[in-house]
């Protein structure tokens, strides 16, 4: 089967990382949903990642980039082609007011690498659940912050392999979005700057923020996050709530009670019932409110045979 000449071959320029055949994604997203990659790749080097994205490029074999899986649905029929997860990818470095990243590390991470080194203007990420690519593809925010408030530049991949350097001003942040998504680039690092702060100001607000975030979303449960984008001139969740949608949803998949813009997989769901429990959301609240929710979410995959 061509799976396994793709093993075969890749095997012998990834020597570090790891190639995995028929590897359930549920072992690597946040919902816990999702059926099989035909190969998954692990790379340890920036390299290895290249040879990876180059195979896939010449060889006509669809590619999707998986992150810390914490912004995607993976439908039960799992994803046909290659999957490339840059987890080890995820060195930090901190320079002076300058931050540096890989795109396998998460984003928290990186929020409290910079607290430690006394630095303020990360603190809005101390609880996004992401990784540095997946931050930046779609611009991740929270409490007020956003990647393009700090953003300098990011080292990106196109489809063929190639390395470039995009600035801020290049990368086209806007609401949950970026040219990095529109253009389906991969990020291999990025470099944030930041500012001194006091020691003890930064440290309360993290531990502010935590605080919020614990309390406020149903961390107890795997889910997908957040997973509407914010609709002009409304609050998702609290449309969802006033369609009186908590504790509701499709199978083992529900409407949070605690936090309405989050659907949780609460008792041993499938990504189908994910996937129906959000269209049922969308179709309520445009039933009640005449409001177009727009998903946060990336859904992938095949359906289920």
């Amino acid at each position: 089967m061509a799976k396994q000449q793709w093993l075969t071959d890749l095997k012998t320029t990834i020597t570090k990382g790891q190639l995995l055949l028929d590897e359930s994604l549920s072992n690597y997203t946040k919902t816990e949903l999702g059926g099989h990659a035909d190969l998954l790749v692990i790379p340890e080097t920036v390299g290895e990642m290249q040879t990876t994205v180059r195979y896939a490029y010449e060889h006509d074999i669809p590619l999707l980039l998986l992150g810390n899986g914490s912004n995607m649905v993976v439908r039960d029929g799992g994803v046909r082609g290659i999957v490339l997860h840059p987890v080890r990818l995820d060195v930090i470095t901190v320079d002076g007011t300058h931050v540096h990243a890989e795109a396998g590390a998460h984003i928290i991470d990186v929020s409290k690498a910079a607290a430690a080194a006394g630095l303020t203007g990360f603190e809005f990420a101390c609880g996004i659940p992401g990784s540095v690519g997946g931050a930046m593809a779609m611009n991740a925010g929270a409490y007020g912050g956003e990647i393009k408030d700090v953003i300098v530049k990011s080292t990106l991949m196109n489809r063929k392999g190639e390395l470039f350097v995009l600035t801020k001003e290049d990368l086209g942040l806007g609401y949950r979005k970026s040219i990095i998504a529109d253009e389906g680039y991969f990020v291999v690092s990025s470099d944030f700057d930041l500012q001194r702060g006091d020691q003890e100001t930064i440290d309360a607000k993290v531990a502010e923020l935590t605080f919020l975030r614990e309390s406020k979303q149903p961390l107890e449960y795997p889910s997908a996050g957040s997973v509407f984008k914010r609709p002009p001139g409304y609050f998702a969740g609290k449309l969802i709530q006033e369609s009186g949608l908590q504790g509701k949803g499709i199978g083992g998949a529900e409407v949070s009670t605690k936090h309405a813009g989050f659907i949780i997989n609460k008792n041993h769901a499938t990504a189908t019932d994910y996937i129906r429990t959000i269209e049922m959301v969308q179709a309520e609240v445009k039933k009640r409110f005449g409001v177009d929710l727009e998903r946060e979410v990336k859904i992938v995959g095949e359906p289920a045979e």
